[in-house]
């Protein structure tokens, strides 16, 4: 019995100043790359967005998530040493997933209005909260 090849994520933060053509063959070698010795389960573009914190002088990266199986490690080693030299590249990160994991969410639509409910919500009108004058409140309470 064998055991099913493990699944891999390859998060790629493009440079959004590099040229289009730049960026465009960042993702179209490193596709390449993985389905010549492993097989491509997914590319999502989540398109341009900040960044938790300032890489190299840079607010904002191209994101972009590879899901794919590994024929072998030669072609995880490949990937990480083309990925190390290659300009117009912020970051990348290779990570394992364990079994069972669920797959990444859809980053595409996080600007989709949020879902309609099926049943309609009842609405009461609540009564108006009283709130103390500042001047009821003990000192003590304020500091």
């Amino acid at each position: 019995m064998t055991l099913p090849a493990p699944t891999y994520d390859l998060v790629l933060l493009l440079d959004p100043k590099a040229e289009d053509a730049t960026r465009a063959k960042i993702v179209a070698d490193t596709r390449a790359t993985i389905e010549a010795q492993g097989e491509l389960l997914r590319h999502d573009e989540w398109g341009e967005r900040p960044l938790t914190y300032p890489i190299d002088k840079q607010s904002s990266a191209e994101y972009h998530l590879l899901q794919f199986h590994a024929g072998s490690p030669d072609l995880l080693s490949g990937l990480d040493r083309t990925l190390r030299i290659t300009d117009g590249l912020v970051r990348f990160r290779i990570i394992k997933l364990k079994p069972g994991v669920p797959d990444a969410p859809d980053m595409r639509s996080s600007s989709a209005p949020p879902a309609r409910r099926t049943e309609p919500e009842a609405h009461e009108e609540a009564e108006p909260i009283e709130a103390p004058a500042l001047a009821d409140v003990p000192v003590a309470d304020l500091a």
